[in-house]
């Protein structure tokens, strides 16, 4: 593509065509190239082994193609309702917890979510994205430096704070846990059975354990089940959980499995999603 990159290609494709586009990129010198592309639209992302034309490249064969056939499947997306205001948060600290998983489309999802809360949100945030390794802490140094809180990548033993997200790093699930009532993270690499690395199964569930009603779940945008689980947990441990419309997901998956097992408190929008948060907190 003389002077032009894919990035500048995505660009210069009308909104609904972006959509459509599936990008295969390294995460070695390319991560950020790669997540400018979702920022800008694209569908998803899919982590090639090797920049050579080598049989190693079969190995993303069924991922690649799984993907491309549900781009393929879209919708057109009908325009976004106006945004509600996030309502103003008279406290200054909450109990609560959010936690938000969220797979294709969650990228694009989680810079319009993360831009609406101010500086002093009064509650933590975790977030737990499928995506692939080598990506998570350049996606959080994104949404720091877009976002009026701060957001890291989590690291072993990182306390929760109002006003702070944390992103789980791509290949180690995420674990909640509690000392002297403080929540902090745990990382670690078990189940390694599990589909998902992080889940937001595991994360779902383990603050269902540690901290009962103070956990608000909440299912974005993306395919399969991962979740479903966890906000069961959540919910019988007598905390809450939100789950994103049909309209304005890119795949109604994650969010829909959820929304039908009857777990969901409510549902909203994408552009009220962060309204119903603040609500909630």
């Amino acid at each position: 593509m003389p002077n032009l990159d894919g990035v500048g290609v995505l660009k210069a494709l009308p909104a609904e065509m972006r959509r459509r586009v599936v990008v295969v990129s390294m995460a070695s010198g390319e991560s950020d190239l790669g997540l400018a592309a979702l920022a800008t639209g694209a569908f998803d992302l899919v982590q090639k082994p090797t920049g050579l034309a080598i049989d190693s490249l079969r190995d993303i064969a069924d991922e690649l193609v799984s993907k491309v056939v549900l781009a393929g499947r879209l919708r057109p997306r009908a325009k976004a309702p106006s945004r509600p205001p996030v309502p103003a948060l008279v406290t200054k600290r909450s109990d609560c917890v959010v936690l938000i998983g969220t797979s294709t489309g969650g990228p694009q999802a989680l810079t319009r979510l993360l831009a609406e809360f101010p500086a002093d949100f009064p509650a933590p945030i975790v977030i737990v994205l499928h995506i692939p390794i080598g990506y998570t802490a350049a996606f959080a140094a994104r949404l720091d430096a877009d976002c009026a809180i701060d957001v890291v990548e989590a690291s072993e033993g990182l306390e929760l704070r109002p006003g702070l997200a944390i992103v789980a790093e791509a290949g180690k699930h995420l674990y909640l846990t509690t000392h002297a009532g403080r929540a902090r993270v745990h990382l670690d690499l078990q189940p390694v059975d599990s589909m998902h690395r992080p889940s937001v199964d595991v994360v779902f569930q383990s603050a269902a354990r540690n901290l009962g009603p103070r956990a608000l779940g909440v299912v974005l945008t993306g395919m399969g089940e991962d979740g479903l689980l966890g906000a069961r947990a959540i919910v019988e441990a007598g905390g809450r959980v939100l789950t994103e419309t049909e309209a304005s997901c890119v795949v109604y998956g994650m969010p829909r499995v959820v929304k039908e097992a009857g777990l969901a408190e409510a549902e909203a929008p994408l552009e009220a999603m962060a309204a119903a948060i603040a609500a909630r907190v």
